[in-house]
């Protein structure tokens, strides 16, 4: 891990942690107004996108320039999975709750970890396969609250649990890359290459892009500079110095944030069956991220 202060670099992560916690309750907010759950993922990186990429163009054009094509080629797929992760998981709010649907989309870790077996033959130890079963236990447990409230409950959990999948790619693909570039190169990059991403699916899927109230426009705006530039790129930041698997047990903290955020303002209650769940999801992904850190020989 490269030096740094640690005051520093708690701090970056818990400025990161704060402001994507305020993302369920922005969207929630434009989804209220009438804007569909893919447009407000698209225009979400748009603004991201328009703010960076001419920032990033004018000051680090030389570390773009000479990226390699396996470098290129990482920085797309990154983008690629920041797309999908959007595109399901903000889908997944009009469906579920935010203490669900964060709680769910959260299990990143934990595919990290089955990825690892799945494709590159790491075997999980007994502490890694108690964490997964934990957090497999928690998410039955969270969808089953679901279940009794109709199918769309149910749905919404399973779009969360694809933004985890996918979040999961967005991380750990970042991190090979991200020690060889500045934040504001990587981040215009990759948030560029996920705009594109859901761009291509509204035209695909039809889904109207303009056309809606001002107030729509302004959460969107709220949510590209608040949760995407601020805490998406913190968290951006923090892997230069922290392996994905850390940075995703940071991100841990959000769903208990935004739960309390829902609580307050926006009236959401938050039923037993949830919270027990949570607690499962969230103490098994801790379980399975440390063992994961102890595994790779490094400390959290």
């Amino acid at each position: 891990m490269v030096e740094i202060s640690r005051t520093r670099l708690l701090a970056g992560l818990g400025v990161g942690v704060l402001a994507v916690s305020f993302a369920s309750i922005l969207i929630r907010l434009a989804q209220a107004e009438g804007m569909p759950s893919l447009s407000i993922a698209a225009w979400r990186l748009i603004v991201a996108s328009v703010v960076l990429l001419p920032y990033a163009w004018a000051t680090r054009r030389d570390e773009v320039r000479v990226l390699t094509r396996r470098d290129l080629g990482l920085l797309a797929l990154s983008g690629l999975f920041l797309g999908l992760h959007f595109a399901a998981w903000i889908a997944s709010l009009g469906y579920t709750s935010v203490a669900s649907s964060a709680v769910l989309v959260s299990m990143g870790p934990v595919f990290v970890a089955l990825g690892s077996w799945l494709f590159w033959q790491e075997r999980p130890g007994p502490r890694l396969s108690l964490g997964i079963l934990l957090a497999a236990a928690g998410s039955i447990a969270v969808s089953w609250a679901d279940l009794g409230q109709g199918g769309d409950h149910l749905l919404g959990d399973l779009l969360a649990l694809a933004g985890g999948v996918m979040v999961a790619g967005y991380l750990v693909i970042g991190r090979r890359v991200r020690g060889r570039l500045s934040l504001a190169a990587y981040a215009a990059l990759v948030y560029g290459m996920g705009m594109l991403t859901l761009l291509a699916i509204l035209l695909l899927t039809g889904q109207p892009f303009l056309g809606f109230t001002p107030a729509a426009y302004g959460w969107v705006l709220a949510l590209a500079l608040g949760p995407q530039l601020v805490g998406h790129s913190s968290l951006n930041w923090a892997l230069r110095y922290l392996s994905a698997t850390f940075v995703s047990i940071v991100i841990l903290a959000e769903p208990i944030a935004a739960s309390v955020l829902a609580y307050l303002i926006l009236a959401e209650t938050v039923t037993w069956q949830t919270l027990a769940g949570g607690s499962l999801v969230l103490a098994g992904i801790y379980i399975a991220s440390r063992a994961e850190l102890a595994a790779a020989g490094r400390e959290a």
